[in-house]
């Protein structure tokens, strides 16, 4: 029987790797030979005359191109890098996701934003053990003492615990796609989910009395985490990841099998949890594949089993996994940790171990050959992706599935009923947010796949009306498709029986168009990547106005929503309640808020964000904006944007924080004392590209006439050309946090962007002239570390109007080359008819605080 079509198939799908662990330094103290077995100590010297030893170092000196010895391998670890050889392994292993469980200790370890940089999803598991001891760890804000000796400091009681636990378990939830259990190997499976809180509290008091660091091995207090974590399990629709078998020399193999599992998965309260049983439960492989035939709730996962067992011991452990589990139960993960090879190693032999049993399935009648095709995709990544609720699809190689850095967790398709819709949301070239909305039925069925059409006019439309601008070069001839990117599709928090999904434009699914600034965004962050190694991060404070409307002498005015100063709790309290509705709405949809309060202008505010990269960072600024609005409407107000919407007002920015990041650290500030500004090379090169250019990136992060009222000395909105170290009142403003070492600066701020622009455009034209900066190696001016106003002479003032601004972005070259010459053409135009317009109807600026 022929089985090419199989091993073709197997060959091609990208894998989701469901479990595994942080990659270490190259001089972390863990020994490399150690990710070849196992053993430990002094069992290690025997593990070079094990089979999958022999085997796996075989395999890793083939794809190293080295001698088939443990010296000749790590020898060239040595000289190539940790990067160089990490990318070739997840390349050539073909990882489109990983889930990574951050809890084993290892000497070094990169945390999980590293391993970003070689693969395009990777989303956290949390090890529940370790979370609780972490708790235990710290100070105990109230609880009781062991003597009457008041001065001790206070010790966690199973009150003050579980509260701290539950509460810190719940905050973590919107950053994990999992949760995880080791019970197996510190005190067995045998669950008691209802065990005693006088059985718990005395495990407790047992973990604390052994003092620091803190670790639990008391089965009482172990069986009370795991119960009081599986209530939250269920509450926030999480799995939990269980060991079982093998992996570890501390556990009774005994106690470890899955069998001992039933009390618990018997329990009605936590019926409706996703369990997996991790590592094939080797070798009770058998126990595990019977748990999972009669309890719907349990899956499997072969991770570890292969490949750390000679091949005859992983074709027949992942056979008796078949024996009875259905093929939708069983998953795939490499289980590797502290060194890429055993990604690589977990990856090429699961293939190679998965075609061998389901050719053997196919020659025995068990399965057809299109069965076997099928099966192999669902083992290697469509049970995942639907087990853990991944947004990823590993069947597409579409713009969405290149770059996902931070964790999105998958939404349930709305509820298919003629009341239950999708909004499909783009931002055209003019910063207004639109959107077309489909009914959940057509969005599931055909939109989420081929998208809905959008003629070309739509990213040549201006802010005065909803039609091309003539020299955009857009009109309603031609038709685009609005592709929904599935890695940001939320359930709308105001209105729980909608969606939202950003949308890129496409000339037909998986063709980008070139005004797509989602696509821009992309690109432009490839060549900061390819070339330089860099990722930018970004995070925007968004000030805003809340009115109110009022009629007088029978017309309708908008008047603010309150008269209080800059920062004043009178104004806070006014608005608190909306707040009460915005905060937890952002976070809902995982965008992180660092602050909010009351700003300068009568009725004004603002929502400071957590930093992100560049183009989440994008994606949650249009989402914010979409939260603040609604939210605001439903307290009878309308929340605006709009540059400068009163002249008599302080104006409204979109300041963003800029810094540069390499494997997972910020590389902007100086490493040592060698810089007299506290910025490294690198970040001072980017930088003084963003303030070279400064003039022509006005053109698109202040995109309106109504920009430029706003951008005015003594404003706090960087009127001239030039930087300083804290400066509020320098366009780029050098930041040094609290808690940053003396003299380092963390990021820079640009003041002048504001909530009318495009924010995947703008981002996209900053990181276009820090790729010149470090392109031509260009360095900083002085500081101004006083008022520029007060030294305006000796200064470039920045574009007073859009025209100049406009003549400055068509003269510099640089930009176009980035960007794309057609793009910058249709941006061109719309600020060109947006100058004529509004020269003519100087009024016609109030009417912009309904379409920003």
């Amino acid at each position: 029987m022929e089985f090419s079509e199989l091993k073709e198939a197997i060959e091609k799908i990208e894998l989701v790797d469901a479990h595994a662990h942080n990659i270490v330094s190259l001089d972390s103290s863990f020994p490399f030979i150690g990710t070849f077995s196992e053993a430990a100590g002094d069992a290690l010297t025997f593990a070079p005359h094990s089979l999958s030893f022999k085997r796996n170092l075989r395999e890793i000196a083939q794809l190293y191109g080295t001698e088939v010895s443990l010296e000749a391998v790590e020898e060239h670890r040595k000289t190539s890098g940790l990067d160089s050889f990490t990318s070739k392994c997840f390349k050539e292993a073909r990882i489109s996701a990983l889930l990574i469980d951050d809890g084993l200790k290892l000497d070094k370890k990169h945390d999980i934003e590293w391993h970003r940089n070689f693969v395009p999803f990777v989303g956290r598991v949390l090890r529940i053990e370790t979370l609780a001891e972490q708790i235990l760890e710290e100070e105990c804000p109230g609880g009781y003492f062991y003597g009457s000796e008041s001065t001790e400091p206070p010790v966690w009681d199973l009150d003050s615990f579980t509260k701290t636990f539950v509460e810190r378990l719940n905050s973590l939830v919107p950053e994990i796609v999992a949760l995880k259990t080791i019970a197996a190997y510190r005190s067995g499976l045998d669950i008691d989910t209802y065990v005693s809180k006088e059985v718990a509290e005395n495990g407790l008091v047992e973990v604390l009395r052994a003092g620091k660091p803190v670790r639990i091995g008391n089965k009482g207090l172990i069986d009370y985490i795991l119960t009081i974590s599986l209530e939250v399990a269920v509450r926030r629709d999480l799995p939990l990841q269980i060991h079982t078998g093998f992996g570890d020399k501390d556990l009774d193999l005994r106690l470890s099998n899955p069998l001992h599992l039933r009390t618990l998965l018997e329990d009605k309260r936590f019926g409706k949890c996703r369990i997996v049983l991790l590592h094939a439960a080797y070798p009770f492989s058998k126990e595990a594949s019977f748990l999972s035939s009669v309890y719907p709730q349990v899956y499997l996962d072969f991770g570890l089993a292969v490949p750390k067992l000679s091949v005859h011991g992983m074709v027949s452990s992942v056979k008796e996994l078949l024996d009875l589990a259905s093929i939708k139960k069983v998953m795939f993960s490499t289980d590797g940790y502290a060194s890429p090879e055993t990604y690589y190693l977990g990856a090429k032999k699961a293939r190679e171990v998965i075609f061998l049993v389901l050719s053997d399935a196919c020659a025995s009648g068990d399965l057809s050959l299109m069965e076997a095709i099928d099966a192999a995709k669902d083992i290697f990544s469509r049970n995942s992706i639907g087990f853990y609720k991944l947004n990823i699809d590993t069947d597409s190689s579409s713009p969405q599935n290149i770059i996902s850095p931070k964790l999105k967790i998958k939404e349930p398709d709305v509820q298919e009923d003629s009341s239950s819709f999708v909004r499909i949301i783009w931002v055209d070239t003019s910063g207004q947010q639109r959107c077309r909305a489909v009914q959940a039925q057509r969005f599931n069925r055909s939109v989420k796949k081929n998208g809905v059409g959008l003629t070309f006019a739509s990213m040549g439309m201006t802010s005065f009306t909803d039609g091309p601008a003539e020299e955009s070069k857009l009109t309603g001839v031609g038709e685009i498709r609005l592709v929904p990117d599935l890695s940001t599709k939320q359930t709308i928090p105001w209105t729980k029986q909608e969606s939202m999904v950003l949308a890129d434009m496409q000339l037909k699914p998986g063709e980008a168009w070139g005004y797509c600034p989602r696509e821009t965004l992309r690109r432009v962050a490839k060549v900061l990547k390819d070339e330089f190694d860099l990722v930018m991060n970004a995070g925007f404070e968004n000030e805003f106005y809340l009115l109110k409307n009022v009629v007088r002498e029978g017309k309708e005015e908008y008047m603010p929503f309150d008269f209080g100063p800059y920062c004043a709790t009178s104004s806070f309290d006014a608005a608190s309640p909306i707040f009460h509705d915005i905060v937890p709405a952002l976070e809902s949809l995982n965008i992180e808020v660092e602050q909010f309060h009351a700003e300068s202008g009568k009725g004004q505010f603002e929502v400071s964000l957590g930093h992100t990269i560049a183009s989440h960072a994008a994606d949650n600024l249009v989402y914010t904006r979409e939260v603040i609005r609604s939210v605001a409407r439903k307290q009878g107000l309308l929340a605006t944007f709009v540059p400068k919407y009163d002249y008599c007002d302080i104006g409204s920015g979109s300041h963003v924080h800029l810094s540069l990041w390499k494997n997972g650290e910020n590389v902007f500030p100086a490493s040592n004392n060698s810089s007299s500004h506290g910025i490294s090379s690198v970040g001072e090169e980017f930088m003084a590209g963003v303030l070279f250019h400064l003039p022509s990136i006005l053109a698109i992060i202040a995109p309106l006439p109504n920009s430029y009222d706003r951008i005015q000395p003594n404003t706090w909105s960087g009127a001239f050309q030039c930087w300083g170290k804290e400066n509020r009142e320098a366009a780029l403003r050098a930041a040094s946090p609290p808690g940053t070492p003396d003299g380092l600066v963390t990021n820079f701020e640009i003041k002048s962007f504001d909530g009318s622009a495009n924010p995947h455009l703008g981002l996209a034209v900053i990181m276009a002239a820090g790729i010149d900066g470090l392109r031509r190696h260009l360095q900083l001016p002085t500081p101004i570390d006083i008022n520029p106003a007060d030294v305006a002479a000796t200064l470039n003032r920045l574009p007073e109007t859009l025209s100049e601004a406009v003549e400055a972005l068509d003269k510099d070259k640089v930009l176009h080359d980035l960007l794309g010459q057609k793009l910058l053409v249709a941006i061109k135009g719309v600020r060109k008819a947006e100058v004529e317009y509004y020269s003519k109807n100087p009024d016609a600026y109030k009417q912009l605080i309904h379409r920003y």
